[in-house]
């Protein structure tokens, strides 16, 4: 199976996505009014994807002072000075194309250790998303559970 019929079996649902300029209280509001997820989207002006925050750099730029003082100094003056999605967001993109095979991505996220994997178009727009629990249903379950 490809990834393109894998979503045609999944209920659609809204993205958790955000502009590279949002600020990092707007980026608390999109993971507080997504609950189902840890990770967002960050796209530029041409909403092609160029990024993610995920749950755990949110907690760790939002709480940094209750963190032990492992960061190295060099990163420290960034962490203080970001302001946007863009200055905390991963650039190191995961993502899967409607071509992929599902057994392909699910080796990509487990390689990558992520829970959560962006679908992109030939544009690097998000057309969609994937959790392993969407993947574990499918192989477990089978598709009529999704």
């Amino acid at each position: 199976m490809i990834i393109a019929e894998l979503l045609q079996t999944i209920d659609e649902r809204p993205l958790p996505l955000v502009e590279e300029g949002e600020t990092i209280a707007g980026v608390l509001q999109v993971m507080v009014k997504f609950p189902h997820t840890r990770l967002i989207y960050v796209v530029d002006a041409q909403r092609c994807c160029t990024g993610t925050i995920s749950l755990g750099v949110l907690i760790r730029h939002l709480f940094a002072h209750g963190f032990e003082p492992a960061v190295h100094s060099r990163h420290l003056i960034p962490m203080i000075t970001s302001q946007t999605a863009e200055d905390i967001m991963n650039r190191q993109l995961i993502y899967a194309v409607k071509e992929d095979r599902v057994e392909t991505v699910v080796r990509r996220m487990i390689k990558a250790g992520v829970k959560e994997i962006a679908v992109l178009d030939e544009g690097r727009q998000l057309i969609g998303d994937l959790t392993m629990l969407d993947l574990l249903k499918h192989y477990h379950l089978g598709p009529d559970a999704l």
